[in-house]
């Protein structure tokens, strides 16, 4: 199937529940939902000409606007016979966001998450994207704070009951370097043109703990 039949399965499941796709004419955004094939980190944009083939991974991105509150989630798919060593990058990768929810608890620091994705990341022999980072969600499609899945345990802003935010790590399999695609704007790829993955979820933080929002 194209990409481009991805955002219209996006587009028509997300009008019909009364909700409205976030990305469509955001900033220009031409389309609802991100769709990133193999070296492209994010921002990929479907395309009715961009047909996905065996052995492809691809992160497909959805935020949904529903009554007045934004909502933030991506997953990663693996299109047949996938090499080995991107499935690895991929699965490492969603160990990545599952320990960064882990450590996002309250009265942590912001740079214990991002310290801990670091760590699982590069124990790995990936790299960590630095250039982009999780956000804020609720009333607007990126609020405060940003959310970096790199950093230093004991810095950052205090995490608090009530805060609720996306934790998304983007990690290469080669160095971490990206670069904006010039035609479009938007698209970012890695440098070296090795494959990228990544997963994300929004979380609200409780009293206890923290709870998924985007199952």
């Amino acid at each position: 199937m194209s990409t481009a039949e991805i955002d219209k399965l996006v587009y028509d499941y997300t009008t019909s529940h009364n909700a409205i796709p976030a990305p469509l004419n955001y900033e220009g955004f031409p389309k609802s939902v991100c769709t990133s094939i193999n070296q492209v980190v994010c921002h990929g944009i479907p395309d009715e000409n961009e047909i996905l083939k065996n052995g492809d991974i691809i992160n497909v991105d959805v935020s949904t606007i529903y009554e007045g509150y934004f909502s933030d989630a991506s997953r990663m798919f693996m299109i047949g016979d996938v090499k080995e060593e991107w499935k690895r990058l991929v699965e490492v990768t969603k160990e990545c966001l599952e320990i960064g929810i882990a450590t996002a608890q309250p009265w942590a620091r912001l740079g214990d998450v991002g310290a801990a994705i670091q760590e699982h990341a590069e124990k790995n022999g990936y790299s960590v994207v630095r250039d982009l980072c999780g956000h804020g969600v609720g009333l607007k499609f990126h609020e405060v704070p940003n959310v970096e899945h790199f950093g230093k345990k004991g810095t950052g802003m205090l995490i608090v009951p009530g805060m609720t935010f996306t934790i998304e790590p983007m990690i290469n399999m080669g160095k971490y370097q990206v670069y904006v695609d010039e035609k479009n704007g938007w698209t970012v790829l890695t440098e070296d043109g090795l494959p990228s993955a990544q997963w994300e979820h929004t979380i609200l933080i409780t009293e206890t703990g923290n709870e998924i929002l985007t199952w």
